[in-house]
């Protein structure tokens, strides 16, 4: 598939995978990303992309899939931020940060020690101009996995999102559907190593998505618009790094908060150009 487009747009293959990945990673990120956002884990989310670098580490040593592995931790995690919050008088942002700093430190650790040619640098900051056919297709895969269990369990999440309370009277079970989301959180994470590293990965859930929110009222227009920024952020954030020779991730990322500011000064929600009519008796 990507020589065909590579042949047709006359362009070489990086770029072709590049401009591929840009519109996965900005789909994908813009369905999490608005769970994120709705449910205010957005310092969770940054804490379970962080602590996943141990389970990256883990499966290169052992030569198995990444996502087995950080999907393992990221869970892992998730399970004693919970458990800090519960059993204890410490809040729940106090454990997010025992945790994510003690996880990204091991995770450092083990890739910097082990006998083996894996650049944390790339884990960090990644380069989606040097992403292979390979990582490419475990993408989309998970892309097409992402919006498979969005569509089945999209009014459960829905519910659970807005009131957790009233999800309990129901019977849902907010504890599944709260690690689901983890699990998901997890695995897109590490698909998106390739493109914008872990340092930079939850920019690309929480922008977009909070971008959106400022626009729109419903869930799915949500999720949706998020997925069209995304995807924007990334093609053009591309195509500005390619051709001025600048950090890809970083200049998506700062482009996303270009997109962001402009949404937030002209949001109808913050009113700051609407003037208020004052009327007098």
């Amino acid at each position: 598939m990507t020589a065909y487009l590579s042949q047709l747009f006359d362009l070489p293959a990086y770029i072709i995978n590049a401009g591929l990945s840009s519109i996965i990673l900005g789909i994908v990120s813009g369905l999490i990303g608005t769970y994120i956002v709705l449910r205010k884990m957005s310092l969770m989310g940054d804490a379970l992309s962080h602590a996943v670098m141990p389970g990256v580490a883990i499966s290169y040593m052992l030569g198995i899939n990444m996502i087995f592995g950080a999907s393992l931790f990221g869970i892992l995690a998730a399970i004693l931020i919970q458990f800090i919050s519960e059993k204890s008088h410490l809040k729940s942002d106090t454990a997010i940060g025992i945790i994510l700093s003690s996880f990204f430190a091991l995770g450092i650790i083990l890739i910097t020690q082990a006998k083996s040619g894996m650049d944390l640098n790339h884990v960090l900051f990644g380069n989606i101009l040097a992403v292979p056919n390979s990582e490419v297709t475990q993408s989309l895969m998970v892309l097409l996995a992402v919006i498979v269990i969005v569509g089945l369990f999209y009014k459960e999440l829905l519910i659970s999102s807005f009131d957790p309370i009233v999800s309990k009277a129901y019977g849902l079970n907010i504890g599944f559907y709260h690690y689901l989301i983890m699990l998901m959180l997890s695995v897109v994470t590490v698909s998106s190593l390739s493109q914008v590293g872990i340092v930079l990965v939850i920019a690309m859930l929480v922008i977009p998505a909070a971008t959106s929110y400022l626009w729109t009222n419903k869930v799915l227009n949500m999720m949706v618009l998020a997925s069209l920024i995304g995807a924007t952020m990334g093609i053009i954030g591309t195509y500005i790094s390619f051709t001025h020779n600048l950090p890809t991730s970083a200049t998506i990322v700062l482009l996303g908060t270009l997109f962001f500011i402009i949404a937030f000064l002209t949001s109808p929600k913050n009113n700051f150009f609407r003037k208020e009519t004052k009327y007098e008796n």
